[in-house]
């Protein structure tokens, strides 16, 4: 980086290239969202964010191919991207059937103890051989870096071990055994014995369809990463808000709601959001993207950020009888 030399000439150009640079670059990249896993469809549109309705599409990768017409043979997963005009918003969406026997929840938890380190969410897919995944919890410190140690801020259980302590004031989303899931604080949850997997995030957004009150009056916009489930527990509705760029402003802790709301969630948990957010698949061609665009670092142009703790989605492979 050139010098800046406060009030003179030189640190003038300088401040003027810079703002100049910036306007370009959200100018050039005023939607950048890789094209849908599923077709090449526009985003579905709405005014508001409560005004979506998702128009799901099967995952190809998702299917269970199997010889009989049982539950077992259903889609189960699917994704949505979608648009909002007031305020401009762009999204995309992975809904999971937690029942079906094709798919089962991953997580990977970093920290200086732990053999998982920093990665990114589209390593961590494509490493893993995963259909998709997303980050989830907040940790320290940040950088674009893979394989370094970080520290996670909550909950992490991983096949029902415990990798990262609990968090005083963040709440987690738990996955139990019997298959179903709920958001839970971190500090209430006393028995580790029926979890199978638990990510913690920031706190819960949605409480039985409804906004959570401490959310109504917060205006801050960012990048946002959330997750919510339905009111049986059996649905699980990943998202990604895209934030920092002309075509996509970033939303409040309420619109992210509201967007969690619309897709048909019931509970929802705000994770760890900006320049964090990503949510990767698994493309018909087999090859691992990004669907939204990161914002790691100054600039709007898809940078992804390397993340301590993510929640993937693999695909079952059926037992050899």
């Amino acid at each position: 980086m050139l010098p800046f030399f406060r009030g003179s000439p030189v640190g003038t150009v300088f401040s003027i290239s810079r703002f100049t640079l910036l306007v370009l670059l959200f100018a050039v990249f005023p939607s950048c969202a890789t094209v849908s896993p599923i077709d090449a469809r526009p985003l579905v549109a709405a005014t508001t964010p409560k005004d979506i309705l998702p128009s799901w599409r099967p995952f190809p990768t998702a299917i269970l191919e199997a010889g009989d017409h049982s539950d077992a043979a259903y889609f189960c997963l699917a994704f949505f991207s979608g648009k909002v005009s007031d305020p401009r918003l762009e999204f995309h969406a992975l809904r999971v059937n937690l029942s079906s026997p094709a798919i089962r929840i991953v997580v990977a938890s970093g920290g200086p103890g732990d053999e998982v380190l920093s990665t990114k969410v589209s390593s961590f897919v494509r490493e893993k051989d995963l259909i998709a995944g997303i980050n989830v919890l907040p940790f320290e410190p940040v950088s674009s870096r893979e394989g370094e140690p970080r520290t996670n801020i909550g909950l992490v259980i991983a096949d029902g071990e415990m990798l990262s302590p609990p968090h005083l004031w963040f709440d987690a989303l738990v996955f139990f055994n019997d298959g179903s899931a709920a958001i839970k604080n971190q500090w209430e949850i006393d028995s580790f014995e029926n979890i199978l997997n638990a990510v913690g995030g920031f706190r819960r957004i949605l409480e039985g369809y409804e906004l959570v009150p401490r959310v109504l009056d917060l205006q801050a916009r960012h990048p946002r990463s959330a997750a919510g489930i339905s009111s049986c527990g059996k649905f699980l509705y990943l998202l990604v808000v895209d934030g920092r760029r002309a075509g996509s402003v970033g939303s409040t802790e309420a619109e992210t709601a509201l967007l969690l709301r619309a897709l048909g969630a019931a509970e929802g948990i705000n994770f760890d959001g900006g320049g964090s957010s990503s949510l990767a698949m698994r493309f018909p061609d087999g090859e691992v993207r990004v669907v939204n665009t990161p914002v790691h670092g100054h600039f709007p142009i898809g940078r992804e950020r390397a993340v301590a703790g993510v929640l993937g989605i693999e695909k079952r492979v059926p037992a050899q009888e």
